[in-house]
């Protein structure tokens, strides 16, 4: 539809005065508007009095199909929309525009007559940034130009502010996962989740659980032929086949001291069958060592020493925690493994009570126990028949 525009060029028609917008106008530069109206002589009259602003960037659409063409191809910041267009009217336009998730951000001035008023204030029902009339001043034009493209800015200044939250909050939460994951390395995940819960003391008695030690024979010679590196990494290759078959066991792994190497069945969740995954994990450390002995080249063996009773674990300290046993149910562990013998797993008569039918044994007869006395004690053959 062919219409006029008449410009009033008295500012006080409008009670607003040039020196009353406070806008840095060499922004506009970068600004792109697009003119959408039938009339070519009116499109050329509106990008005129964009151009005085200083805005360069302007696209201009001849009805409401090529507009909605050119938003999907272009960046846009500010639509001026005539309402009054064959095929596709303005409100159509706009309620395409709003319909639509990614365009509905594009701030949209309609240009109106004053017979066109219902649809007017419908447009700016369903979000329309504002509206001119068709007789207008300049001065107008200018103030609700600049309004809504410093709504704009402003919108997408918080929008980036609020993408800038959320990749903030999403590395934090990759950083506490990585600290998460970190924890449960170090410690079993219910005693991770008390020192998350802030819990001042944490320790717990465990009244029937299975320690395992081991000890390298023939490490210390091996250590002296060896470089610092070469000789951790030959260390971490053969604990990591340890701590694999530990989790694969069910058994927690307490911690490694030089080439001794310390776990733990039945706790912190408790369960019957800790003397029987404790022994199954004596018996298949062998196994691993071999392979290990196998693709270094190397002779290593190992003693390991096996105890069933009563503990108390859990972490002590401010700072670098360890999750640890005490007891001496621990105590007597420790002596099982350093009087056994290469090759052999020696344990308690707890434990091979614990074990009961379900092993084969070889009686040791008495051992003496550093600060324990004289013990009982049996190696472990295997699983019975």
């Amino acid at each position: 539809m062919s219409t006029t525009f008449l410009f009033n060029t008295k500012p006080h028609a409008v009670g607003i005065s040039l020196d009353m917008i406070n806008f840095p106008e060499n922004s506009l530069s970068a600004m792109r508007v697009l003119v959408v109206d039938d009339s070519r002589t009116l499109r050329k009259v509106l990008a005129r009095e964009l151009q005085k602003l200083g805005i360069e960037q302007i696209l201009e659409a001849e009805d409401g199909l090529v507009a909605l063409d050119m938003l999907e191809k272009h960046t846009v910041d500010l639509m001026l929309l005539d309402m009054e267009m064959p095929e596709l009217d303005g409100l159509g336009v706009l309620e395409r525009i709003k319909d639509s998730e990614h365009l509905r951000h594009v701030p949209v001035i309609v240009i109106s007559s004053a017979e066109e008023l219902d649809k007017t204030v419908r447009c700016i029902e369903i979000g329309a940034e504002d509206y001119l009339p068709k007789t207008f001043n300049p001065v107008l034009f200018r103030a609700r130009v600049l309004s809504s493209y410093e709504k704009k800015r402003l919108r997408d200044a918080e929008k980036s502010y609020l993408n800038q939250l959320q990749a903030e909050k999403e590395m934090l939460q990759i950083e506490q996962m990585k600290t998460e994951r970190l924890m449960l390395n170090i410690l079993p995940k219910p005693i991770a989740d008390q020192l998350r819960d802030h819990e001042q003391t944490i320790s717990s008695e465990y009244p029937d659980v299975t320690i395992l030690f081991s000890d390298l024979v023939g490490f210390t010679r091996m250590a002296s032929g060896l470089s610092p590196v070469a000789l951790v990494s030959m260390l971490n290759d053969l604990f990591t086949r340890f701590d694999k078959r530990a989790r694969l066991l069910g058994l927690e792994k307490i911690k490694t001291i030089g080439d001794a190497y310390m776990a733990a069945a039945g706790l912190p969740i408790p369960r019957a069958d800790h003397a029987e995954i404790a022994a199954d994990m004596a018996l298949g450390m062998f196994e691993d060592l071999a392979q290990f002995n196998q693709k270094n080249g190397m002779t290593l063996d190992m003693r390991i020493g096996l105890n069933t009773g009563p503990v108390v674990a859990g972490v002590i300290g401010y700072t670098k925690f360890s999750y640890d046993l005490w007891g001496n149910t621990v105590n007597l562990a420790s002596r099982m493994e350093s009087t056994s013998r290469p090759g052999r797993v020696q344990i308690s008569p707890t434990t091979q009570a614990a074990l009961a039918d379900k092993f084969m044994f070889e009686p040791c007869g008495q051992v003496e126990c550093k600060g324990l006395g004289p013990v009982n004690t049996h190696f472990l053959i295997g699983r019975a028949a």
